[in-house]
């Protein structure tokens, strides 16, 4: 009775969870760029998102930018030095800049994580043909959330 009354409690936290996650084509920007609200109605878990931020097949964050508190061996310079990020920027901008820099920064060539349209005919692998199907974002609703948590824990 008491591992179905668990498991039954499981199901719905999760899906109360799921239902609260923001769909990428329905993120709401202000007009700096900065999401106020979580993408995924989770709060985000700073050690999981350091591990998207220096994990080479999820975020590679560190391909581009710098943090020393990292031990991610060959870190970038094209982008600024995310150490200090949290002094520069508050939660939600830097949610904005996670999910999609351009926002913020037009001009940028840091790649858009939560996003999933207005590209110009991305490629089905290595077919040669246009896609079929809807592009997935790069990283989840809750990977976005948690390279936010670890990002607010960067103070000089």
């Amino acid at each position: 009775m008491n591992r179905t009354l668990t498991a039954i409690a499981g199901v719905c936290l999760a899906t109360t969870a799921a239902a609260q996650e923001v769909a990428p084509l329905d993120v709401s920007f202000d007009e700096y760029g900065a999401i106020a609200a979580s993408l995924s109605g989770v709060p985000g878990d700073a050690a999981a998102g350091k591990e998207v931020m220096s994990e080479r097949s999820i975020g590679n964050c560190v391909a581009c930018h710098q943090v020393t508190a990292l031990e991610a061996t060959f870190q970038g310079n094209v982008g600024p030095s995310l150490d200090g990020a949290a002094d520069r920027w508050d939660e939600s901008q830097l949610r904005g800049i996670v999910a999609n820099a351009k926002m913020t920064f037009p001009e940028t060539v840091m790649p858009a994580f939560y996003k999933v349209n207005g590209y110009i005919r991305p490629g089905d692998a290595y077919t040669g043909k246009a896609g079929t199907e809807p592009l997935p974002p790069l990283l989840s609703a809750q990977q976005i959330e948690d390279v936010v948590a670890y990002l607010t824990t960067l103070k000089e």
